[in-house]
């Protein structure tokens, strides 16, 4: 794949050779970001386990302190006085079967966290092959499946994330926005690797966090020094 002018312009300012520190591996994805929009700044992280096994599942969500920089839209099923709760508090959608209808029917997917009370689940089960896929099936460990739906729309609209493996063991997290700064991303990054690290399996064997890489959404990727994270 080609990579485009300000690409491999960016590339040469970075030493693919050297694992850097959190620090200063965010002020070169800042200063190496050239698009002219306001890039995203993600973080992949490989980890040593094994998402096979149930026991090695590394899963969970957290609020960034400085948020994601994107503003999120928040659908959520709930009746009675927990959809008022959750309108009250933000939600851009809150409806029961009338949701369910209107993916099924009309592919609805303007939006961007699904969140449901435990006792919607059965009806939002429904739609597990329609959302799974897209990584928007509510989930009590993401905190998505939850009685308090004000609290959990809140934490959604300020910046909560959440942080699961792929099928290669690799965690990939969005931690905000070029704009932000090197000081800002740097806080974000330090809140989701002492998560991620936190949530070590205990079945978990040998090297935790194989690579540590963050990059920008046009910009090259810089290696973090995995060792310093622990």
């Amino acid at each position: 794949m080609r990579k485009g002018k300000k690409y491999v312009e960016s590339a040469k300012l970075i030493d693919r050779s050297k694992q850097y520190d959190p620090a200063e591996a965010l002020a070169t994805v800042v200063s190496t970001a050239k698009a002219k929009f306001d890039e995203t700044v993600e973080l992949h992280v490989k980890l040593g386990v094994d998402s096979r096994h149930a026991d090695q599942q590394v899963r969970g969500a957290i609020v960034l302190p400085n948020g994601t920089g994107k503003s999120v839209r928040v659908l959520v099923f709930a009746k009675g006085a927990k959809a008022d709760e959750a309108r009250e508090a933000g939600a851009e959608y809150v409806g029961e079967m009338d949701m369910v209808e209107k993916i099924q029917k009309e592919n609805f997917f303007d939006y961007d966290v699904v969140i449901a009370t435990p006792d919607m689940m059965g009806v939002v089960g429904r739609l597990g092959k329609i959302l799974g896929p897209k990584g928007l099936m509510p989930n009590p460990k993401a905190g998505t499946v939850s009685m308090d739906v004000a609290r959990a729309v809140r934490e959604s609209k300020a910046g909560k994330i959440e942080y699961r493996l792929d099928k290669t063991n690799i965690i990939h997290c969005p931690i905000g926005k070029v704009s932000f700064g090197p000081e800002k991303l740097e806080e974000n990054f330090n809140a989701l690797m002492g998560a991620i690290i936190k949530a070590k399996p205990a079945a978990a064997k040998g090297q935790y966090v194989r690579s540590c890489v963050v990059a920008s959404t046009m910009g090259p990727g810089v290696k973090v020094n995995a060792a310093k994270l622990i």
